[in-house]
C-alpha cells in the first residue's frame, strides 16, 4: 500500500472530511477488528444485565445495621446489579456532557486524536502538519500534552470528576440500602468476572501491542 498523508494539513470540506475519515478507517484492520470485538463484547455485557425492577424494588429497600452491613451490600450488589450499575454511571457522565456542548466536542475530539492520530494509524501514513512531517514520539508526546491540558487545565476535567463522584454516589446508596437477601449469585459472578473481563480479546491485545511498538 502506497504512503499518503494524513489529511490535516488544511481543512478540509464537510465531503471531503468525511471521506477522509472513511477511508482511514477501512485503512486500518486494527481500528476495524477492535470496533467489531468492541461492540460484541458490549453485547455479550448488555445481555447480562440484570431486570431493571429488581433494581428499583421498593420492597428490598431497608437501612443497614451498621458500617459494615453497608459494605457488604455494596459489594454483592455490585457483583450481581454491576452491568446496571456501569450503564447508570455512563448514563449520568453521558447526560452531563450533553449538557455542556463545548465539553463533549473536546472530549470527542480528543478521543478521536488519539484513535486515528497514533492507536489505529497504519505505520507507513505520517502524519504531516505545515509540510513538517511528525514522528510517532512526537505525536505521542503532543497528544499526552493535549490530554493533560484538557483534563487538568479546562472545566472538562472538573466536569468528568464530579459527574463520576454523582454516579458512584448513587450506586453506592442504592448498594447500600438495596437488601441483597434475595439475590443469587453464582461462583462466576463472586469472584469478580462480569463486564470489564468482556473486553479482553484480540482486538484489544493487538492494539496495546501495536502502541507498545511504537514507544
Amino acid at each position: 500500500m502506497s504512503s499518503q498523508n494524513l489529511p490535516i494539513s488544511d481543512p478540509p470540506s464537510s465531503t471531503t472530511g468525511n471521506a477522509a475519515w472513511s477511508s482511514t478507517i477501512s485503512a486500518t484492520p486494527a481500528l476495524r477488528a477492535f470496533l467489531a470485538r468492541f461492540t460484541e463484547s458490549l453485547r455479550r455485557a448488555f445481555a447480562r444485565r440484570r431486570p431493571w425492577y429488581e433494581l428499583v424494588d421498593r420492597t428490598a429497600f431497608s437501612k443497614p445495621d451498621s458500617l459494615t452491613d453497608a459494605t457488604s451490600r455494596i459489594r454483592k450488589n455490585f457483583n450481581y446489579f454491576r452491568v446496571n450499575y456501569l450503564t447508570l454511571l455512563s448514563a449520568v457522565l453521558a447526560f452531563s456532557l450533553l449538557s455542556h456542548p463545548f465539553s463533549l466536542l473536546t472530549i470527542v475530539s480528543l478521543l478521536a486524536a488519539w484513535l486515528f492520530l497514533y492507536l489505529f494509524r497504519a505505520a507507513d501514513q505520517p502524519v504531516v502538519i505545515g509540510g513538517r512531517t511528525f514522528s510517532d514520539r512526537e505525536i505521542l508526546g503532543i497528544l499526552v500534552l493535549f490530554t493533560v491540558f484538557v483534563v487538568f487545565l479546562t472545566s472538562v476535567g472538573s466536569l468528568l470528576m464530579s459527574a463520576t463522584l454523582i454516579g458512584v454516589g448513587i450506586i453506592c446508596v442504592h448498594g447500600a440500602f438495596r437488601d441483597p437477601e434475595d439475590l443469587f449469585l453464582d461462583d462466576q459472578e463472586t469472584s469478580g468476572a462480569g463486564l470489564f473481563s468482556s473486553f479482553s480479546g484480540a482486538a484489544t491485545s493487538s492494539a496495546v501491542a501495536d502502541v507498545m511498538a511504537r514507544v
